[in-house]
């Protein structure tokens, strides 16, 4: 499966890592307050919708933020974490500029293969923000604690050797914070078949609904992507598809100028009136009533 000959110009303002002058490449950690003022430097306006194409993991010390993620509001404050992935489209709102905390940012080619293989590429722990307690806080606080050390510390060793030394390190806060995101959730690390399935369904939504096209592309019975996604996410195969593309009309709709049709033909859809049918069957309303609610007409 792939691209069927839709346009790929973005709608929604993508953001490309970028990392400062004399930092590391492929990391990047932000103080939250001088944040706002990075981000306006680059010519981004941090309080209004961007898609990143990078992983930030957010740790607040003190304060209090406001985030919105894909239509939900956020508020973490004091010891908690949130982790954004790429392709979420966020909108920072208050406390930005007054909190006290870090974010950690990078591409998701950066971590070792290992990390990029389990924590990275598992699109089931970004959820809103959790509170570690105890021994997860205090292994949270120090892996960011050694790769902040690591980060600031580029002069005391050869470029490649600082480069694997914070690839380990950011391995190491990774895996810590998959823990916590899991253990708060209650379910088990997902399968190989529903990793898989999620690539799939990533790569191809605009181009196919079927489950049986993803079944017959990746090797596997529909049975069997519905009992991994079931065993994952709790919700049926067919329906994992379905939601990833509303979530992408939804932010199409809201965030973007194209006309229903024109968001009808990106997403594959065979004309206005049936894309109108999917969105109001899924979401209760038409995608005009959407736009007008979201946009707040």
């Amino acid at each position: 499966m792939g691209k069927n000959g839709q346009s790929s110009t973005p709608v929604i303002r993508e953001l490309v890592f970028r990392h400062t002058a004399g930092s590391p490449p492929g990391l990047e950690l932000v103080d939250l307050a001088a944040l706002a003022e990075r981000a306006l430097r680059h010519g981004n306006d941090p309080y209004a919708p961007l898609r990143p194409a990078f992983h930030q993991l957010i740790a607040v010390r003190s304060g209090r933020i406001g985030v919105w993620v894909d239509f939900t509001a956020y508020e973490p404050g004091a010891g908690d974490w949130l982790w954004i992935r790429p392709g979420q489209v966020q909108r920072w709102g208050p406390g930005l500029t007054e909190a006290d905390g870090v974010v950690v940012a990078f591409p998701p080619g950066f971590p070792d293969s290992a990390t990029t293989a389990t924590g990275v590429a598992d699109p089931t722990f970004a959820r809103g923000p959790i509170s570690p307690a105890g021994p997860e806080a205090e292994g949270l606080r120090r892996a960011l604690d050694h790769l902040r050390y690591e980060y600031d510390s580029s002069s005391q060793l050869p470029l490649e050797a600082h480069l694997r030394a914070l690839r380990h390190l950011l391995a190491v806060l990774v895996e810590r914070l998959t823990a916590a995101y899991g253990s708060e959730s209650g379910r088990a690390v997902p399968s190989e078949t529903f990793r898989r399935f999620h690539r799939a369904v990533e790569r191809d939504f605009a181009v196919t609904r079927r489950v049986e096209d993803y079944a017959a592309a990746l090797g596997y019975s529909r049975r069997t992507l519905t009992r991994a996604t079931e065993a994952a996410i709790g919700m049926s195969a067919k329906r994992y598809v379905d939601e990833r593309v509303v979530l992408e009309a939804k932010r199409e709709l809201a965030h973007g100028d194209l006309a229903v049709g024109a968001v009808a033909e990106r997403l594959g859809f065979a004309g206005a009136g049936d894309f109108t049918k999917f969105f109001r069957q899924r979401t209760g309303a038409t995608p005009t009533a959407f736009r007008r609610r979201a946009r707040g007409a």
